[in-house]
């Protein structure tokens, strides 16, 4: 009986994966064709090039970031661009610009966060670009703990106001995109304190600058940070810095839908879960996923046109050398970076299904997938990010010398990706937030509790545990099954040591303290699994 069942729960996954792929296929058709169109527009466009970049100077290359972003609104506008065929213009822009911010964080967090009427009063507005947005929540002091943020909103019942203040320097908003320069409003993330007492931190929206002469508002100290890692690169962005003064802002421009502060002071949760903020979170971390595999895709690209365009030795009496791609040894570094870049794109695509399901589920206060969405974003989001961040400077070293230049467009690509391992969490930090999340699923398992999605390999623990691989020759490898059960018995082989070595610590905190090596490796096991199986 449990060969048949075990049979049928690998019919059922198979059947459910085809359903998964046959909508993410549609989906990437269609997307591919909006995706070529818009490219050859903005491939088109003389404003829109990009091949003296790395040689302006800072202030240059800001002028035009903003001269490029102006024109783009123009024609997005012109032409009446959809909101996805509006990001792929943006998207191909390829210049990281204020307005990343303004429409990745600063709307979405207003949609996910405010109320029916903030959202009324304040997303027109965003839409139009008749105010400019950014995300304000990383401190010099706090940037992946969140809750250590320093930041003060103060309720004043006598105004109906909240009171901004910045009471330290390692209070100061530091990184935020747009900021620098171009922001007139954030959602800004501060501790909200009613009558002395402490509820956490919070957004509220808030008015930088004013929208008559674009100058600061009173109380407000705000600047960009200066010059990043590279030429170009992330330097177009404006990265500011922000300091509150007692900064007065209306009491509705906390984002409410979740807690609201009424007329008297009184701090409330809405009937709404607080769970639903974690939309928004899967949202920018699958979009981060797929922007993974557009560069690895660009750097492999570069890589491989040059491995087979470049000769190197192995001329015979006069004749041609033999192409670069043709040695072994660069085939075992190059194409393994090829393959993940095809991987990471398919994975990309069911995390936009995941996201759409998820979405539904929230909507209908279904809540139970909540916790495997959250690890499986934020273990891919680290993974893939710093194997994309690695790859690049692989395929840069695979160029030779050439390489190095500018011109290859590896040192820049490089220089604008990296960061991508830091902000929206900073990798180690979201691969031990798995690493909790398998810790938990774990110990569930005497319980009888099935596993489901993409721990469900965990309720075959027993097997997976016992079985040994039965390979007997190399073909046996291009079996998906043979290599998807390697992936399954390594991750739930690591997962159940760590559990086991965490159980002799008394104090859990500090077991996970000292297995956070471990643990972090484990989670990387769970997540390249995930990667393998879509």
């Amino acid at each position: 009986m449990e060969g048949v069942d075990h049979l049928a729960h690998e019919r059922s996954k198979a059947q459910f994966d085809v359903d998964q792929m046959k909508v993410v296929w549609v989906g990437s058709r269609h997307a591919l064709q909006v995706s070529d169109r818009i490219a050859r527009l903005v491939a088109s466009d003389p404003v829109l090039r990009k091949d003296n970049r790395t040689m302006m100077t800072r202030k240059e290359l800001f002028k035009n970031t903003l001269r490029k972003a102006a024109h783009g609104w123009k024609r997005i506008n012109e032409l009446r661009l959809s909101e996805e065929e509006a990001s792929w213009f943006r998207h191909y822009v390829d210049q990281p610009a204020y307005t990343d911010l303004h429409w990745g964080m600063f709307v979405p967090f207003i949609k996910g966060s405010g109320t029916e009427e903030q959202q009324k009063k304040w997303l027109p507005l965003a839409y139009k670009m008749q105010i400019i947005g950014c995300y304000a929540q990383t401190e010099l002091g706090h940037g992946s703990n969140v809750q250590g943020l320093e930041t003060t909103a103060t309720f004043d019942p006598k105004t109906d106001e909240f009171v901004l203040n910045s009471p330290t320097l390692t209070s100061s908003k530091w990184w935020p995109g747009g900021l620098g320069k171009a922001a007139t409003h954030a959602v800004a993330f501060a501790r909200l304190i009613t009558d002395g007492k402490d509820h956490g931190v919070n957004g509220f929206i808030v008015q930088l600058r004013s929208l008559d002469d674009h100058l600061p508002l009173p109380g407000i100290t705000v600047g960009d940070i200066g010059m990043k890692f590279g030429n170009g690169a992330y330097n177009s962005m404006d990265n500011g810095v922000l300091r509150f003064d007692n900064v007065r802002i209306p009491r509705d421009q906390m984002l409410m839908r979740v807690a609201q502060v009424t007329r008297e002071g009184k701090y409330v949760q809405s009937n709404v879960p607080r769970q639903l903020l974690y939309g928004t979170m899967v949202f920018v971390r699958q979009t981060i996923v797929s922007d993974a595999s557009t560069a690895l895709s660009r750097a492999v690209c570069i890589a491989t046109r040059y491995s087979a365009v470049r000769r190197q030795f192995g001329s015979e009496n006069g004749g041609v050398e033999t192409q670069v791609i043709d040695y072994k040894t660069q085939q075992s570094r190059l194409f393994p970076l090829l393959a993940s870049a095809y991987a990471f794109r398919f994975v990309g695509e069911w995390l936009k299904w995941l996201y759409t399901d998820v979405t539904q589920k929230l909507q209908a206060n279904d809540f139970a997938t909540l916790p495997e969405a959250h690890a499986c974003t934020a273990g891919l989001k680290s993974l893939t990010t710093s194997a994309t961040a690695d790859a690049i400077e692989e395929c840069r070293k695979l160029c030779g010398g050439h390489g190095y230049l500018t011109n290859s467009g590896l040192p820049e690509l490089f220089a604008v990706y990296v960061p991508a391992c830091t902000y929206e969490g900073d990798n180690v930090v979201l691969l031990l937030q798995v690493a909790r999340f398998l810790m938990k699923t774990v110990s569930q398992l005497p319980s009888g509790k099935k596993p489901v999605g993409t721990t469900s390999y965990m309720g075959r623990a027993e097997h997976l545990i016992q079985c040994r691989c039965n390979v007997q020759k190399v073909e046996d490898w291009l079996k998906p099954s043979v290599i998807l059960e390697a992936f399954e018995a390594r991750a739930i082989r690591m997962s159940i040591a760590c559990a086991q070595d965490l159980s002799k610590f008394s104090n859990q905190e500090e077991g996970f303290a000292e297995l956070s090596s471990n643990l972090a490796e484990a989670a990387v096991a769970h997540c390249q699994l995930i990667v393998v199986s879509k």
